[in-house]
């Protein structure tokens, strides 16, 4: 662009702002990078609205001076990346990728809760000498042979009692037999 000449319409329009954009953008797009606190999409957003509004007020580019063009642009970007904060804080927040990390936490707690009484129901359903075998090794963590220690019986015993105790539980959750193999 050269000094004094105005953005017009047709293809000197188009290329008056590319020449704009060439001279002028860097700056631009560095002022705004800063101002969107690095979001560079919105950045480059800001930097097109600035254009497109050299290209509405061409009296705002005539100057003598070319370089007296930038504080205009800068102006106006600056302006621009104002009133864009102000409107994203003027609405309701964004879903963001930790509101839903969040939700599915929740989801998962709540799946996890759900599953927690299926399994003491069924487990209920167990004959004394099963369910006292799965509290220990499977609740408490106990190996087999303290287990047979406290039950004061085989560990062998300990072992066949928490097999039927599982396939038992297979039975009564089918929904939940891959989770109990």
């Amino acid at each position: 662009m050269t000094a004094g000449t105005t953005l017009t319409n047709g293809t000197t329009a188009e290329h008056e702002l590319a020449a704009l954009q060439r001279e002028h953008g860097r700056p631009l797009f560095a002022l705004l990078l800063r101002l969107c606190d690095g979001d560079r999409q919105r950045a480059e957003d800001l930097v097109q609205e600035t254009l497109v509004r050299a290209w509405q007020h061409p009296e705002a580019l005539r100057a003598d001076d070319f370089e007296s063009v930038r504080p205009w642009l800068l102006t106006v970007g600056r302006r621009l990346a104002i009133d864009a904060r102000r409107a994203r804080q003027a609405r309701p927040a964004e879903v963001g990728d930790a509101v839903l990390e969040n939700a599915r936490v929740c989801a998962d707690h709540a799946e996890r809760a759900a599953a927690t009484l299926d399994v003491r129901e069924a487990v209920k359903t167990l004959t004394p000498e099963h369910r006292e075998v799965l509290v220990l090794v499977y609740f408490q963590g106990a190996s087999v042979a303290e287990a047979a220690e406290i039950l004061r019986i085989p560990p062998g015993t300990v072992k066949s009692r928490a097999y039927y105790a599982l396939r038992a539980l297979r039975r009564v959750l089918p929904g939940y037999a891959a989770d109990l193999r």
